[in-house]
């Protein structure tokens, strides 16, 4: 029996409350995530294994932090990690699934016939490399300050509205920053004609309902990635479109 992790309305942060309660010794596999890839938001997987005991297996999907910032499978208390290469400025089509020895060995491992992604795993293994030299703390900070730039920005444009919660949106928030990940809907255009209006000044955005299922927004919206290669100057040719079409 699958059931959905409990989240809380408004932050989509995990209800870690709810799910303590849900789990028990029957609880066999946790499926959770590192980064909301709607909101930004650290989901704080810290508190997941204390919600469900010791003897939980837990998954991460790292899709939205590997490449994005530190992550470190030691100080993670889950035994599956996974990711996918093109978040990670890898070609599509490849990824990677870390296990811990501990539980790992009790799971068989999976394969597949025919020629494997020789190319994406040769350019996941050059990405890999390349975002080690170049510093994902430096990448974790560039990408959280343009995401705060960004929603700086909106928070002074009364015809948007930030999905989210609302204390992460300045530089100067008291809780945690978002990290890299905006996603925003206009009061009256449509998020696919927004997504389109955009594409059309050279911005390539998401505009649908994220793969969130029927436990997420109802509405569509345009979400916005940043990684280490946009600038502040991108960030501000944006808000300036969207202030257009106020």
């Amino acid at each position: 029996r699958v059931v959905p992790m409990p989240y809380q309305s408004g932050s989509g942060d995990y209800d870690h409350r709810a799910l303590a309660e849900r789990a028990g010794p029957r609880t066999r596999f946790v499926a959770t995530t590192h980064v909301h890839h709607v909101y930004g938001g650290d989901m704080n997987v810290q508190r997941i294994r204390r919600a469900v005991g010791p003897d939980a297996v837990i998954c991460l999907d790292a899709a939205q932090s590997v490449g994005h910032l530190p992550v470190s499978v030691a100080e993670l208390d889950v035994d599956f990690v996974v990711f996918s290469g093109h978040k990670a400025l890898a070609l599509p089509g490849s990824g990677a699934v870390w296990a811990r020895q501990e539980r790992g060995p009790a799971f068989a491992p999976g394969g597949w016939s025919g020629t494997p992604n020789t190319v994406g795993i040769a350019s996941l293994e050059a990405a890999l490399d390349w975002l080690d030299a170049a510093g994902v703390e430096r990448i974790e900070r560039w990408t959280a300050d343009l995401a705060s730039r960004l929603t700086d920005g909106l928070r002074r444009l009364d015809a948007y509205e930030v999905l989210g919660c609302p204390l992460s949106l300045a530089a100067d928030s008291t809780v945690q920053r978002r990290l890299g990940i905006v996603t925003l809907r206009h009061r009256v255009i449509d998020s696919g004609d927004l997504g389109f209006i955009l594409f059309s000044h050279g911005f390539m955005v998401r505009s649908d309902h994220h793969c969130q299922g029927d436990a997420g927004e109802k509405t569509g919206s345009v979400r916005v990635s940043l990684h280490v290669y946009n600038t502040v100057e991108e960030v501000d040719r944006l808000l300036s479109v969207l202030a257009s079409l106020s």
